[in-house]
């Protein structure tokens, strides 16, 4: 089963021969077997604001057409972040770490505009020539006629980059960072970490680094890295330490995840597409285009969860305050009533920034110019070098309901320009 042309198949079949009240589109393993898309199928046609009474995450409403996920993500009066974005409840015993994006107004605003410069326009146009330069260095080293991996070579390196110096910190220990987001997003005893305890031990080394650079940014004058930002705004300045920390965790993993495993996304929907791929080859003006069609097809967070403050009707059902409500952004990037032809991977669509995957509202995804940049930047380059990138084998998908994306993605190159 492919993401740009579904092969709906036995899958499909067994998926549609379940009763409607027990499909639960919130398993990991679906998403590691990229089987979910008939179950959101099913739900935007037959109940697309669906309530699931037993998952393995407690009882939620699923939101799957476009429109009533916009409803939701639009409305933060009525459905609140505090205490977590994710299908899955954060429990340990202080409880979930405090971050801007798991914040309701006014203190949500405060802190999102302590961290927001490092992501202007200027700032945009000042990092664009050393995101160019590092790019054309990861893509001169590969390896030509020889298999490797796409995710480990390419991906995580570009983003990891980019990442270490928006912090600041050292490159040489920018593969800390793609380590720690990974484990903040892993599921326990899926490979990565054992237990919850073993990921609360990871945490422990992941905090002390951070603290350390609080440390030395608070003593020196103000610098334009994220660090020095939220050690020296008025807004920031006096948070806790554990609320410093969350910010990293949510700056770590907005900042590294949903960029690489587009950018590995990109390489696979036009492997997937050839004809899709010539075009690009043809007209490389098409890589805007193609940038935002990657971005919806990919969608790299599977989906964001709210709190109902109050009972709501959306979608004809009625939430009940205190519900937890699922925003599949993954499902209403497919939504057959809203985009044309949703399941296919079309790079000079009409309208290709019309997707989900940054949110809406006042969450929007900060970093959101920041992901573009860096993917047009890449392809400017693959462009100039290699005439094909060829996948060569089934990409490793990752084991979550939220990051939608890959492990690893074997290619060949087989020849520079």
């Amino acid at each position: 089963m492919s993401d740009g042309s579904i092969d709906l198949g036995a899958a499909r079949d067994s998926v549609y021969a379940l009763p409607l009240d027990k499909l639960d589109p919130g398993q990991p393993a679906l998403f590691r077997d990229n089987a979910f898309w008939p179950y959101f199928e099913r739900l935007r046609a037959e109940d697309p604001v669906h309530y699931c009474p037993d998952s393995e995450y407690g009882p939620y409403w699923a939101i799957t057409r476009y429109n009533d996920i916009m409803a939701v993500d639009t409305n933060h009066a009525a459905f609140s972040s505090e205490g977590g974005i994710t299908i899955f409840n954060q429990t340990n015993g202080e409880g979930p770490l405090p971050m801007f994006i798991a914040m309701d107004p006014p203190k949500h605003d405060v802190q999102r505009k302590a961290v927001s410069p490092a992501v202007s326009p200027m700032n945009l146009q000042r990092l664009e020539p050393l995101i160019r330069e590092r790019a054309a260095a990861i893509l001169d080293s590969l390896p030509i006629g020889e298999e490797f991996d796409w995710v480990d070579k390419v991906s995580m390196e570009l983003t990891a980059m980019t990442l270490a110096t928006l912090f600041d910190m050292p490159q040489e220990d920018r593969r800390k960072l793609t380590y720690w987001s990974d484990v903040v997003t892993a599921v326990p005893g899926q490979g990565l970490v054992d237990s919850f305890e073993h990921k609360m031990s990871i945490f422990v080394e992941y905090h002390a680094y951070f603290t350390e650079l609080w440390n030395q940014r608070v003593n020196e004058p103000p610098g334009s890295d994220l660090i020095s930002m939220l050690a020296h705004s008025p807004a920031t300045r006096d948070m806790s330490p554990r609320e410093y920390f969350g910010n990293i965790v949510l700056l770590t993993v907005g900042g590294n995840d949903t960029t690489r495993n587009t950018i590995t996304g990109s390489v696979l929907a036009l492997n997937e597409n050839p004809d899709q791929y010539a075009k690009l080859r043809a007209n490389p003006d098409l890589i805007p285009s193609m940038v935002s069609e990657t971005i919806r097809w990919q969608t790299p967070l599977a989906h964001m969860r709210r709190i109902a403050t109050q009972d709501i009707e959306i979608g004809g059902k009625l939430i009940k305050k205190g519900d937890k409500v699922v925003m599949w952004y993954v499902s209403g990037n497919r939504d057959e009533s809203v985009i044309e032809n949703p399941n296919a991977y079309i790079i000079d669509r009409e309208r290709p920034r019309q997707h989900l995957s940054f949110g809406f509202g006042i969450h929007r995804c900060v970093g959101n110019r920041l992901a573009e940049l860096q993917l047009a930047v890449i392809w400017q380059e693959i462009l100039k070098r290699f005439p094909t990138i060829q996948v060569v084998g089934e990409p490793k998908r990752v084991y979550s309901t939220f990051v939608k994306g890959y492990e690893s993605l074997k290619v060949i190159i087989p020849a520079r320009a």
